[in-house]
């Protein structure tokens, strides 16, 4: 696999399965999952316990609300693979502890992470802007951020699937 894959869609597409399939390709056995999400209700914390029994004993799980382009290079040095699930939550985290947020800059600082690493890393996020233009300015704010974030990290990556009711289709592929 190359080194740096995007695996977007919507809610409940298969994104994370997916990412967890190609990630075995990867040849060595220290592998890193990068959590982005705080949970902080009780549905939550059963997504979260949900998606670590999908993951096998080859894992070892850290979690980063905020510092993602930090520990995506720290934990390259020492690591064959990296995996981010998600993108989407950063973001949230990003914009809840900093309303004034520059998502561009973010998102510069999180491609040059992804650049610098010395493993494959894997992304993914969600597509969240097909849908109607939200009513309140926080949901407009997250889903425009999670559009330019998308959009600098699918142009950094060596490719990049979409997934579509658990169907994996390649949309950009670096040869």
């Amino acid at each position: 696999m190359k080194g740096i894959v995007l695996v977007i869609g919507g809610c409940r597409s298969g994104k994370s399965r997916y990412a967890l399939e190609l990630a075995k390709q990867v040849p060595g056995d220290i592998r890193i999952f990068i959590a982005t999400c705080v949970p902080k209700d009780k549905e939550m914390e059963m997504r979260v316990a949900h998606h670590k029994e999908g993951r096998d004993k080859s894992w070892s799980t850290i979690e980063v609300p905020i510092r993602l382009p930090e520990a995506i290079i720290e934990y390259s040095r020492k690591s064959d693979l990296i995996l981010v699930d998600c993108l989407t939550l950063w973001i949230s985290n990003l914009i809840l502890d900093n309303n004034d947020l520059d998502i561009s800059e973010a998102a510069l600082r999180l491609t040059k992470s992804l650049k610098d690493a010395q493993c494959p890393v894997i992304m993914v996020s969600n597509e969240v802007g097909t849908g109607i233009v939200p009513k309140n300015r926080l949901a407009r704010l997250f889903r425009d951020a999670a559009g330019i974030v998308n959009q600098t990290v699918a142009a950094c990556s060596d490719r990049v699937i979409w997934m579509v009711a658990g169907i994996a289709v390649t949309i950009k592929e670096n040869v």
